[in-house]
């Protein structure tokens, strides 16, 4: 039977990006992240610029809201505005890697709805303020002025389009398979979505 497919949601700073492939490497199975945004990017012909401002942009328009509701293989959105487009296309991508590899890591997209009918192992990653701003001036660049308020935006953005697109709320713990403190080191959390993960299959294995 094939395994459920690793979905990571993040907070800014918490090293998800790291941690899922970390994980992906210790499994021997692809980490996705913004691979997905450049496949999104040449498949339908933009730049990807263009995508990356307007994705995890809140959706705008009416028609959106009805267009989530329905099956998006079967609806065309040329009208839309681009940012009420990512989601829908991105979605695809998902859809069609997941068609053709046995099993991945997904980093943020809302993947834990996008392929919830599959079945996947979602995780949610987070921190204290402190340890990530620490790590968004460290590790990311970001001038120590800027770095709270950065990362307040990136959350937001995040949890918008995360609720936004799936009706749930990104902070809620209780719609994840396994949550983590990434303050616990990010070798240490990768390990333990491994062997979460591990545990977690052996009851289709049955």
């Amino acid at each position: 039977m094939k395994k459920p497919i690793i979905t990571i949601e993040r907070q800014y700073g918490s090293g998800g990006s790291i941690i899922g492939q970390l994980a992906a490497e210790k499994l021997g199975i692809n980490c996705y992240n913004r691979q997905i945004l450049d496949m999104t990017a040449e498949k339908c012909g933009l730049r990807k610029e263009q995508l990356e401002s307007a994705e995890e942009t809140v959706p705008t328009s009416f028609l959106y809201s009805l267009l989530i509701s329905a099956n998006p293989a079967r609806i065309t959105e040329d009208n839309l505005p681009l940012s009420d487009k990512v989601f829908l296309m991105e979605s695809r991508i998902i859809n069609e890697l997941a068609d053709k590899e046995k099993n991945f890591i997904l980093v943020g997209r809302c993947g834990s709805y996008v392929l919830e009918e599959r079945g996947c192992f979602s995780v949610y990653i987070y921190a204290p303020a402190e340890f990530r701003i620490k790590r968004a001036v460290e590790e990311y660049g970001i001038p120590e002025r800027k770095a709270e308020s950065t990362m307040k935006k990136a959350d937001k953005r995040r949890e918008t389009f995360f609720n936004v697109n799936t009706g749930k709320s990104w902070q809620d713990k209780d719609i994840y398979s396994l949550c983590l403190n990434s303050e616990l080191g990010d070798e240490l959390c990768a390990e333990l979505i491994v062997k979460a993960y591990q545990e977690y299959n052996k009851r289709f294995e049955k």
